[in-house]
């Protein structure tokens, strides 16, 4: 480990947090708003401690089953991202798999929007750090669904039946999910409002094909869990990072 680079700073707060159990592997979950750094972190964590990353997107489910989806339950399910849209059960395989030997984590090519060839990884694996967007979140209190809270749901989703369907979905399978998580760290947004700011950015350094119009429009498919995990995420996180806008810690999160 003394050959591993320097740490950034804050996945440095993170490794001096840790506090491994008896559990193998031992899960240390991230979850953050898109564009909070939570990939970053984790790749940073996984070369200096030695252990896979296993990332939310790479269960998606593929572009057909989301057309199924989108056709017989809600056509925002075309869109992936929401719970609902990922395959838990390969999630929860892989982890399992790991506590007893290697293990083919799931990957997922977004351009193609495909699942691509899985990962071989060495095990049984010591680690595993699985982030996502909506790692950990709870499902909202139905009284909380009632009302559309941005364009997106008050023109095509005016009934609530996505947003209903996707909040059922989060608080099933996924709860099965959260639960193999030892860890939890929640890098938390200074609001909302920095979040297209911050998916635009990305899209930008990855010459994407959307328009800053576009990705604002695209982010609105999670505002609503992304809202609700700022109001409530401390609370489920062992360890919170509040951000400013440069996604730089604003307070000592000790």
């Amino acid at each position: 480990m003394d050959s591993a680079p320097p740490l950034p700073a804050m996945a440095e707060i993170v490794a001096a947090r840790l506090r491994p159990g008896a559990r193998r592997p031992f899960v240390l979950g991230i979850a953050g708003a898109q564009g909070s750094g939570k990939s970053t972190i984790a790749q940073a964590l996984a070369t200096h401690f030695g252990c896979p990353v296993l990332s939310l997107d790479d269960l998606y489910l593929d572009g057909a089953a989301r057309q199924r989806l989108a056709e017989t339950v809600h056509p925002l399910l075309r869109t992936r991202g929401v719970p609902g849209t990922h395959d838990v059960p390969a999630g929860l395989a892989a982890i399992e798999a790991l506590a007893h030997g290697p293990a083919l984590l799931p990957r997922f090519d977004k351009a193609r929007d495909e699942p691509r060839t899985s990962e071989q990884v060495p095990g049984p694996a010591e680690m595993l750090i699985l982030e996502g967007w909506c790692v950990g979140a709870r499902p909202q209190a139905p009284a909380e669904l009632a009302q559309p809270i941005n364009e997106l749901e008050r023109v095509h989703d005016p009934d609530g039946r996505w947003r209903r369907w996707v909040n059922d979905q989060l608080a099933g399978a996924y709860q099965a999910l959260w639960a193999r998580i030892d860890q939890l760290v929640f890098l938390e947004a200074p609001g909302f409002e920095v979040v297209a700011d911050w998916r635009i950015e990305q899209e930008h350094a990855a010459r994407g094909p959307m328009s800053d119009a576009e990705v604002r429009r695209f982010v609105q498919h999670y505002e609503r869990l992304t809202r609700h995990m700022l109001r409530h995420g401390h609370a489920w996180a062992d360890l919170t990072l509040r951000l400013d806008a440069d996604r730089q810690p604003r307070i000592d999160p000790g």
